[in-house]
């Protein structure tokens, strides 16, 4: 593990430099080892708004990430051929060498380390340096950030929870802070011991952090408890856990129409404000910020705007994915004359692209990590699946995010023959209204259903394949003895 564990030496001296430069203002670390970067306030707040600059990174959550998830799915068709710009993740067949899976691996355990090293100089200095109240705020920033990449990690590189209910390898778990080049070779732990610390970091995040209104740019671009709970709806959901699902959506949705959050969430009632600019719509729970500064936005071919948008103006994308004519595109209750979201379809050259991250070069629009709408309909299928039921108050869940986007829909019941029919509803919801977002290999492997074929050389891929989920990295396995490939 010796060249991973330089890896991370590296960035956790010099690496917190890239953060937005007017909403978190960080400095670069001088000696991580020694907590020398811990002994002012100052260096501190430097050190944990740059938890945040690492995991925003082109290579993890800032980019690759969400472009890896969405080019496993069905939506899009590699236009390029190109291997730097994931054309084996389209074509699902990437081996350990591959560069998204190397990078994505490897930033993401960076960003992981990262929080560890910080908490461990918190823990040795910082906590007495900034008091108690401030180092709490901080604590919770850093178990946000470890539990969000960990669980990212996870969908990926582990198989899926319904494969053995959590008994197959999950990741490798780390909460020490590795700060000297050394031999920090593990096992991986089970997929339920993975969740079980996601789940542990978000709790202690939700407990440590405060509860702002929503709206305001600093709601949405650092963590809070709101913001931890929103995210628990998500890991319950995947954990196949509904009734925590429902329990803690139960802390940010009302009870009935229209639905709201005790801190002001609520639907935005324009799509297309939620990306853009200033970006801090009250749907918004939780972002990642950029601006054109240097090093505050997306590394080259790393951008979600530059895989998915084509050429011609006012795009300067490159036009890698087109959207495919048998994805979501096709689907027939996505009504083209009256859904909002149909507004993010763009033709040039006889091709339709995907523009919900329109703004060109540096590509600086902010990215989602979770908002709302999400939750809403995590709260649905949650409330479907727990009392196998056409459950009134899922169907009234779905309707406000079908109705935001196409007021000639309103769901009702009788709309829905049975428990079945309305789930397949939800998680078509979910499809469009997050589409581009880096969820839908997720929501493939959660639900346990193939791959679709998307060429003649792309043929399904069934949820017993290999190629199901990802292997892992070749640098892990090299520098970790400790460490097995997934099969």
């Amino acid at each position: 593990m010796k060249k991973y564990a330089l890896n991370i030496l590296v960035v956790a001296v010099i690496g917190l430099n890239a953060c937005q430069k007017d909403l978190l203002d960080p400095v670069p670390s001088t000696d991580i080892p020694d907590f020398r970067a811990f002994e002012t306030k100052e260096r501190i707040a430097s050190q944990a708004n740059g938890l945040y600059s690492v995991m925003k990174h082109g290579k993890f959550l800032g980019g690759k990430y969400l472009i890896a998830n969405e080019v496993r799915g069905e939506d899009f068709v590699n236009e390029k051929s190109n291997n730097v710009t994931l054309n084996a993740s389209w074509r699902m067949v990437p081996t350990g060498e591959t560069q998204e899976v190397k990078e994505i691996w490897s930033q993401g355990y960076i960003t992981i380390n990262n929080v560890n090293v910080f908490l461990a100089g918190m823990n040795a200095v910082g906590n007495q340096v900034v008091g108690d109240s401030v180092a709490k705020l901080y604590a919770g920033d850093a178990k946000f950030v470890r539990g969000v990449s960990y669980f990212s990690l996870l969908q990926l590189f582990a198989r899926p929870h319904w494969d053995g209910a959590g008994s197959k390898p999950g990741l490798i778990i780390h909460t020490e802070g590795h700060a000297k080049i050394g031999n920090y070779a593990r096992a991986r732990s089970t997929v339920n011991e993975t969740y079980a610390q996601i789940i542990r970091d978000l709790d202690s995040a939700e407990a440590l952090l405060p509860k702002p209104a929503a709206g305001a740019l600093t709601s949405i671009t650092r963590a809070n408890a709101y913001s931890a709970i929103a995210y628990k709806t998500r890991v319950y959901l995947f954990m196949e856990q509904y009734d925590k699902v429902i329990a803690e959506a139960a802390k940010l949705v009302s009870g009935s129409a229209p639905f709201v959050s005790p801190g002001g969430h609520a639907l935005e009632a324009d799509i297309q404000k939620v990306f853009a600019p200033p970006y801090s719509t009250k749907e918004s729970i939780f972002s990642l910020p950029f601006t054109g500064s240097t090093d505050d936005f997306p590394g080259t071919q790393t951008q979600l705007g530059y895989y998915f948008t084509p050429a011609s103006k006012p795009f300067t994308g490159n036009g890698e994915y087109s959207m495919h004519p048998n994805g979501v595109i096709a689907d027939s209750s996505w009504k083209p004359a009256t859904d909002a979201r149909r507004k993010f379809i763009v033709q040039s050259l006889g091709k339709n692209y995907w523009t919900k991250f329109p703004t060109p070069s540096p590509f600086t629009d902010y990215i989602p990590v979770i908002r709302y709408a999400e939750v809403l309909l995590n709260l649905a299928e949650a409330r479907v699946r727990q009392t196998n039921s056409v459950d009134p108050t899922a169907v009234a869940l779905l309707s406000a995010v079908r109705h935001r986007s196409d007021a000639t829909i309103t769901y009702t019941i009788a709309d829905f023959a049975n428990a079945a029919a309305l789930l397949t509803a939800i998680t078509r919801e979910k499809h469009i209204e997050l589409l581009g977002e880096g969820f839908r290999s997720m929501e493939v492997t959660r639900l346990g259903i193939p791959f679709p074929a998307k060429s003649s050389t792309v043929p399904v891929i069934a949820p017993t394949a290999a190629q199901y989920i990802w292997p892992i990295s070749s640098d892990e396995l090299i520098y970790n003895k400790l460490c097995v490939d997934n099969n």
